[in-house]
């Protein structure tokens, strides 16, 4: 394996992500309020969202073609990264439909709740996945220079959303993986993550209905 491939920041984007599977789950399944309105306003969602897509893009258009370069020659690995591809469109899916059934004034809670709970397993389901059976082959066979470069496309995705979702990314990690994850950014993205964008995303409630990101 690899000791140039640090796999820190993907680890805190999966635990974000179920992080705010979790936050999904209490509101759907709550009683004291319609989901259906608190998702269709809220900051949560959206954030949720666009760190979903920066992250399956990324990978989409750096992680799997540079893993499929240096894997050829090994059909099983490259049939996991064709699933890997497979799992990223259905959850596409889902959160399309959510959106649609949030659109939708017929669309009940029931239906969203079905959809979020989808979501929930696919999602979950995928990271896992990930984790389990692609990370090992990213620290055997990928180089530095490809990780960096996932790395640089991720960022991008990012690019002017980085204020909210850097904050996000950081919400919850623990001491050792915060240090980490801000010790590489350029000194002005620190001084402005540190300054002004994590006290920023404290104040922001982000499932209060109402309040976008």
């Amino acid at each position: 394996m690899s000791d140039a491939i640090d796999l820190t920041a993907m680890y805190a984007m999966h635990d974000a992500l179920r992080r705010e599977l979790a936050h999904l789950d209490r509101l759907t399944t709550a009683a004291d309020h319609d989901p259906r309105q608190v998702l269709a306003t809220a900051a949560g969602w959206t954030l949720f969202k666009k760190a979903l897509h920066a992250h399956h893009a990324a990978e989409d258009d750096a992680l799997w073609p540079s893993l499929r370069r240096n894997l050829a020659g090994r059909p099983r690995d490259l049939a996991l990264l064709e699933v890997m591809e497979a799992e990223h469109a259905a959850i596409g899916t889902v959160i399309r439909a959510i959106d649609g059934a949030l659109a939708d004034p017929g669309a009940g809670s029931l239906r969203l709740g079905q959809l979020a709970d989808a979501l929930a397993r696919g999602l979950a389901g995928h990271l896992e996945h990930e984790e389990e059976a692609v990370l090992p082959l990213v620290q055997g066979v990928l180089t530095a220079e490809q990780w960096g470069h996932f790395g640089r496309v991720q960022a991008q995705y990012v690019d002017q959303d980085a204020p909210l979702l850097l904050p996000w990314l950081l919400d919850g990690a623990d001491e050792r993986t915060a240090e980490r994850l801000l010790a590489r950014l350029p000194a002005p993205a620190y001084a402005a993550c540190t300054a002004r964008w994590i006290p920023a995303y404290a104040a922001l409630d982000r499932w209060t209905p109402g309040i976008t990101a």
